[in-house]
C-alpha cells in the first residue's frame, strides 16, 4: 500500500451518536494513537446511518487524498450500511471476500449463517483488516480503512493498520510542542506576534487558545520538529518581552 501523504481523517458512523443516545468512543483513541507515532488527526466527520449521506461523505473524503479511518456500520444488521456506501462511493461491486469466507467458516462452523455471510460482503479489491477479538475482519479500500463501531475491536485493528501500512509515514522526526500562558492580554493582542513567527518560520505551526469567561489570557503554542521549534520559541519569547507581555512556560 503506497503512502502519498501523512494526512489522516476519520468518519464515525451512527444515528445513536447524532441523537446523543451514545457517546463517541473513538476520537480520543485515534488522536492518541496517531500522536504516539508522531502523527496528527486533520479532521473528523460524524454521519448517521443513511446510505446516501455516507456515500457522499466517502466520495468527498476520497477526493481529499487523506488516509481515512471509518468506524461503525459494518455489522450484519439492516442499519449497517458502510459497506454498501463505500461500494457506491468507490464505484465497486459488493462480493464475498474469499479469505474472509475462510476466516468466518473456521470461526463459526455450522453456525455460519447467511446473515453472517454479509459480514464479509465487501467492495471488490478490498483487503482484510484482522480482528483480534472475534476474528470478523474489517476491510481496507485504497486509502480508506473500515472497522467496527465497538472500540475493543476497532482500536487494535486501527493500530494494526497504522503499524502495518503506514510505518514509513512515522519515520520522519517527531514534532514537539512548546507552550506559553500569556496573561493580561486578549487573543487579538497576540496576532502580530503570531504573524511574525509564521512569516519567519515556515516549518512551524502556531496555535492560540484564549481563556473563556472574559479572562484576559491565552495559551500560545509552537509546534514543529525539534530543530525548528527551538528557534521559533526563542523568537516568540523575545517578541513577548519586547511587547512587555507577561508569560509563563507550560510544561
Amino acid at each position: 500500500m503506497t503512502v502519498k501523504q501523512a494526512t489522516f481523517g476519520a468518519v464515525i458512523v451512527g444515528d445513536e451518536l447524532l441523537s446523543g443516545k451514545r457517546l463517541d468512543g473513538h476520537f480520543d483513541f485515534l488522536v492518541n494513537a496517531l500522536a504516539q507515532r508522531g502523527g496528527q488527526l486533520s479532521w473528523l466527520r460524524m454521519v448517521g446511518d443513511d446510505i446516501a449521506t455516507q456515500a457522499q461523505t466517502y466520495r468527498e473524503t476520497l477526493a481529499s487524498g487523506a488516509t481515512v479511518f471509518s468506524f461503525g456500520g459494518i455489522g450484519a444488521t439492516p442499519d449497517d450500511l458502510s459497506r454498501q456506501a463505500a461500494a457506491e462511493a468507490f464505484d465497486r461491486e459488493l462480493a464475498y471476500h474469499p479469505d474472509g469466507l475462510k476466516i468466518l467458516q473456521a470461526r463459526f462452523g455450522e453456525d455460519f449463517t447467511q446473515r453472517r455471510h454479509q459480514l464479509i460482503n465487501f467492495p471488490t479489491q478490498s483487503k482484510l483488516i484482522p480482528n483480534p477479538v472475534n476474528q470478523v475482519p474489517g476491510f481496507s479500500l485504497l486509502n480508506h480503512h473500515f472497522v467496527p463501531g465497538f472500540p475493543n475491536m476497532a482500536h487494535p485493528m486501527v493500530e494494526w493498520v497504522l503499524d502495518t501500512h503506514y510505518a514509513d509515514v512515522f519515520r520522519a522526526p517527531p514534532k514537539i510542542e512548546r507552550r506559553l500562558l500569556v496573561t493580561g492580554v486578549w487573543e487579538s493582542d497576540l496576532i502580530p506576534v503570531m504573524e511574525k513567527i509564521l512569516a519567519e518560520h515556515d516549518r512551524v505551526k502556531v496555535s492560540c487558545l484564549p481563556q473563556s469567561k472574559g479572562v484576559a489570557q491565552a495559551e500560545l503554542g509552537i509546534k514543529a520538529e525539534q530543530k525548528y521549534v527551538d528557534l521559533a520559541y526563542q523568537q516568540l519569547c523575545e517578541l513577548l518581552d519586547e511587547a512587555k507581555f507577561v508569560y509563563l512556560p507550560i510544561d
